[in-house]
């Protein structure tokens, strides 16, 4: 239940491009949406610059029918904003879609990327969620949508890089039973995943023709960062589950806490979260 009580859980996951929030979270989307949680995939950007030989409108509407899918098999719904891929900025109608989309889910949770980050689209959605946190509540903000009653806990993916500060997980998910689920939730993505993503990393020659084969490939790509985070943070993960099946983590997503929004205690915040 939300944090008010009266309503089953919300949860809003704003990424920058039709794929992060399924490839930094889809495994704790999945085990939310199993409990009758409502979650919601957006995406700022429509992806209409992620590939190598495809782009503009024909590429968005590919990478907005993809999403769906992605959604669909997670459990989740999907919105895809209509700003341009690689032009995103921290400006006033961004950070008034942020805010009308996190009213209009009624969201009690709002996870985004961290400020630190390689992909500028990356930084300036962290920008405009964190920006929105105090003003999802300010009723003369955004008046066609009536504000929220209380404030979100707003929080973050997971990351690898270190400067200014490296990302400090407050709560890990145990998403070994939903790995499956999240591998094919990728392969939905066809145009990224065995594309312009193998492209970027020079290895396109060695996606393979079939899909069973895709699928494998797939898990051998992907499954290996989620692996890292289990062995990265056993000690929370022991914390959270108990010793014994804390050892026997094998993938784990993690969240550090924004100091905006909402501050509930660990205990409060590992309830919220799906276990």
């Amino acid at each position: 239940m939300s944090e008010q009580g009266k309503k089953p859980l919300r949860v809003i996951m704003i990424g920058a491009h039709p794929d992060d929030s399924e490839y930094y979270a889809g495994g704790t989307a999945a085990l939310w949406a199993a409990r009758g949680v409502e979650v919601q995939l957006v995406s700022l950007t429509n992806g209409d610059a992620g590939h190598h030989q495809k782009g503009g409108g024909a590429l968005a509407g590919k990478r907005i029918e993809e999403a769906a899918r992605s959604a669909e098999i997670l459990g989740a719904s999907s919105l895809v904003m209509d700003f341009h891929d690689g032009e995103l900025e921290p400006a006033l109608e961004v950070r008034k879609a942020v805010i009308r989309a996190i009213r209009n889910w009624q969201a009690d949770i709002v996870i985004s990327h961290r400020p630190y980050d390689y992909h500028p689209d990356h930084r300036y959605t962290s920008q405009v969620v964190q920006d929105a946190a105090f003003l999802v509540r300010v009723p003369n903000i955004c008046p066609d949508v009536a504000p929220l009653e209380w404030n979100p806990v707003f929080l973050f993916f997971a990351d690898s890089f270190r400067k200014p500060v490296p990302f400090q997980p407050d709560v890990i998910v145990d998403v070994g039973p939903v790995m499956d689920k999240k591998i094919r939730s990728f392969d939905a993505m066809e145009c990224q995943v065995y594309e312009w993503l193998p492209w970027l990393d020079g290895i396109l020659d060695s996606v393979p023709a079939t899909k069973s084969e895709q699928l494998e490939w797939l898990w051998e790509q992907y499954a290996e960062h989620f692996e890292r985070s289990a062995a990265q943070y056993t000690d929370l993960l022991a914390a959270r589950y108990g010793a014994e099946h804390g050892a026997g983590v094998k993938y784990a997503e993690g969240f550090e806490l924004c100091e905006y929004g909402s501050q509930p205690s660990r205990e409060e915040l590992w309830e919220l979260f799906p276990k």
